[in-house]
């Protein structure tokens, strides 16, 4: 087994992982809202969703990574793609506003399945899967098989730790957790979702000086 490679991918998955759990989108929304409604418990549970709204996702991932390191060419293009999304990703985090909680939702029952049903709808779950899990995969499953498998499973345990840490942040704090002070996480976020890109951009400009 090459370690280096395996540790390598864990890492990216982990650290996008931290990134995709801290930007506010319909799921955080939903966790923070469900904390503040329900309690811990249901926060918990609504972090839990992506464990069952990405898995089939990973899956077909994970067949498409293989395929793509078959086929070259067409992932250079899914690359260059990948990169120009985290790029947008990582802009919009210097000018996103917290979640806002004060949005209507439902009663605090169901928080499970509201959850599943908030993620699944989100498509940019979809996206982030095959413009950039799919290139990440790609680019490592020829030299180790499971290099791919670490960064799934790295990249869904550290976003739903961090949904769970945020949400009992916000059982704890009662949702008065500084704008300022989650605007910075964010900032944080958006460099380092700008540092993926430009590795995307690097490893689409070597693959293209071996097919042009």
């Amino acid at each position: 087994m090459n370690t280096d490679i395996v540790i390598s991918l864990a890492l990216a998955g982990a650290s996008l992982g931290v990134i995709e759990g801290i930007k506010p989108g319909p799921l955080l929304t939903m966790v923070i809202r469900e904390t503040l409604s329900g309690g811990l418990r249901a926060g918990l549970w609504t972090a839990a969703a992506p464990i069952f709204t990405d898995g089939p996702l990973i899956i077909i991932s994970l067949l498409a990574a293989a395929f793509l390191a078959e086929h070259q060419s067409l992932l250079f293009v899914v690359t260059l793609a990948g990169a120009a999304f985290l790029a947008h990703m990582g802009i919009e985090c210097f000018s996103l506003d917290p979640p806002n909680i004060d949005q209507h939702y439902p009663t605090p029952t169901g928080s499970f399945l509201r959850g599943i049903a908030t993620n699944l709808l989100n498509p940019n779950v979809y996206v982030f899967w095959f413009l950039i899990g799919g290139p990440l995969m790609a680019s490592a499953v020829r030299q180790e098989f499971f290099a791919p498998i670490a960064y799934a499973v790295t990249f869904l345990i550290t976003i739903m730790l961090t949904k769970a840490m945020i949400a009992y942040a916000f059982h704890r704090a009662s949702g008065q957790i500084s704008p300022r002070t989650y605007r910075g996480i964010l900032a944080l976020c958006g460099v380092a979702m700008l540092c993926f890109s430009a590795k995307f951009v690097w490893d689409g400009y070597n693959m293209g000086t071996t097919l042009f």
